[in-house]
């Protein structure tokens, strides 16, 4: 008997060691020698709680068959004739220019499509990253764990896309007697949904699975916090202009199709061990064209009022607004010449948002491949390939939208930064806003500025 507890006890306190727990088994094997005289081994709610979790283990996941992995497995036959890795750069290419064909169309449909778009592509990464999490780290018998994480999705969008409504369409929306509450407790009712769902979970708390639920609960903060955070930043981009949400997309699309392109047909070098496919002549020819193609193509988009004037409503013809005054950004300046140019041409003219590009480019093809390092150091710690198999040639559509995230929040810090001018219109949208009383308040302080 005394064997068996000392055997039990010393597992339990090199555990407890090996994970920095510190428990009442442990500090008791401190501080005493337990011996052969003790008749009972000492109970402690350790020795309910399950094992700890080993390396988690994506390896045995099957992705749904659909469609889609059946065209795949014909197109295999198909290719059958050809390398494996033509095979697959034919797939990549035939599916990268059907998505090239369907982002250019969603374009023209206008920002409410495209933000709706979006919305949906969040959602789907969501299911995609949560599936993942249920299945590897076997949750099968976790209560709630699908409905609460779920749950929690629809309230961060609830309350940062209602935030977004509020401050673009607030005082539209306080013309509408059932949208008016919404508008002002919309924090509130935000905060209660995500109390509700907290105190949700800690109901759902299981005795032997405490450590699950608790990893499980920070899994889905840490995706709510990337995707929800990332989508929502990608449409209030959208608000100032569809430019600053088709320029950085196409960037990122345009780094990700010439790196694959010089890795394939120059790559020698690996660049890093998270994604043992990339290589160093990938990644500088790559940003060599996003850099190039990013000068270009901002000077084309600049000539479009549709992408350069940003989303606001317009009382006079009770819709949004489809026509503006381009600001200075996206209108022509004439530049000097540098000194050692000048025997060519003394000036040179050049739209403002082509030089802004120039720093956007560099982000985008220095920086914006981490997200797809991240992404694929995740993979790695899961020991998948892909998130899904969704699209034939590129995984699931987290795939395709890792290096996304991270370049729309540098586009919206930028904006902020450096891009926002103060709008008439949205000054007067706070302004329509305020009670009768503070609207003669604003009023008075304003010409009494004025006269100044």
């Amino acid at each position: 008997m005394s064997s068996v507890l000392n055997s039990d006890t010393s597992n339990l306190h090199q555990r407890n060691i090996d994970y920095g727990i510190d428990t009442n088994v442990t500090r008791l094997l401190k501080t005493e020698n337990i011996t052969s005289s003790v008749g009972g081994a000492p109970t402690t709610e350790d020795d309910e709680m399950e094992p700890l979790p080993s390396q988690p283990s994506g390896a045995h996941i099957i992705f749904e068959q659909s469609s889609i992995q059946n065209f795949t497995r014909y197109t295999d036959q198909l290719l059958s004739n050809f390398d494996p890795r033509w095979r697959n750069w034919i797939i990549r290419g035939i599916f990268s220019f059907i998505m090239l064909i369907g982002f250019a169309k969603l374009i023209e449909l206008g920002p409410l499509v495209v933000s709706l778009v979006i919305l949906l592509i969040q959602i789907k990464c969501f299911q995609e990253i949560i599936n993942l999490g249920y299945v590897v780290y076997k949750s099968h018998n976790l209560p709630w764990f699908r409905t609460l994480s779920w749950y929690f999705l629809f309230t961060s969008n609830y309350w940062l896309y209602g935030e977004s409504l509020i401050h673009h369409f607030g005082f539209l929306m306080n013309k509408n007697n059932f949208l008016q509450p919404l508008v002002t407790y919309h924090r509130m009712i935000g905060f209660l949904l995500y109390t509700s769902g907290f105190v949700g979970f800690v109901l759902s708390l299981k005795k032997t699975y405490y450590l699950k639920q608790f990893t499980l609960f920070g899994y889905t903060h840490i995706t709510l916090m990337i995707l929800v955070t990332s989508s929502h930043q990608m449409i209030q981009n959208i608000c100032e202009g569809m430019i600053w949400f088709l320029f950085p997309v196409s960037l990122i699309i345009c780094n990700d199709i010439m790196a694959y392109m010089f890795g394939f047909f120059f790559g020698r070098t690996r660049l890093t061990k998270l994604s043992p496919k990339k290589t160093w002549e990938g990644f500088i020819g790559g940003g060599i064209s996003t850099l190039i193609f990013g000068f270009i193509f901002a000077g084309v988009l600049c000539n479009y009022q549709s992408f350069v004037c940003p989303l606001e409503y317009n009382e006079e013809i009770m819709g949004l607004a489809i026509s503006c005054k381009p600001l200075s950004l996206f209108q022509k300046t004439t530049y000097l010449m540098p000194k050692p140019f000048t025997f060519f041409k003394r000036t040179f003219e050049l739209y403002p948002f082509q030089l802004h590009s120039l720093t956007l480019s560099l982000f985008a093809s220095s920086i914006g491949p981490f997200g797809g390092f991240f992404a694929s150091g995740f993979k790695r710690a899961f020991r998948i390939k892909d998130f899904a198999a969704t699209i034939p040639g590129h995984g699931g559509f987290m795939d395709r939208f890792d290096c996304q995230i991270i370049m729309a929040l540098f586009t919206n810090v930028y904006i902020a930064t450096f891009a926002r001018i103060a709008s008439p219109h949205k000054i007067l949208q706070q302004v329509l806003e305020l009670t009768p009383e503070k609207r003669d308040e604003f009023l008075r302080l304003l010409r009494n500025h004025l006269k100044e």
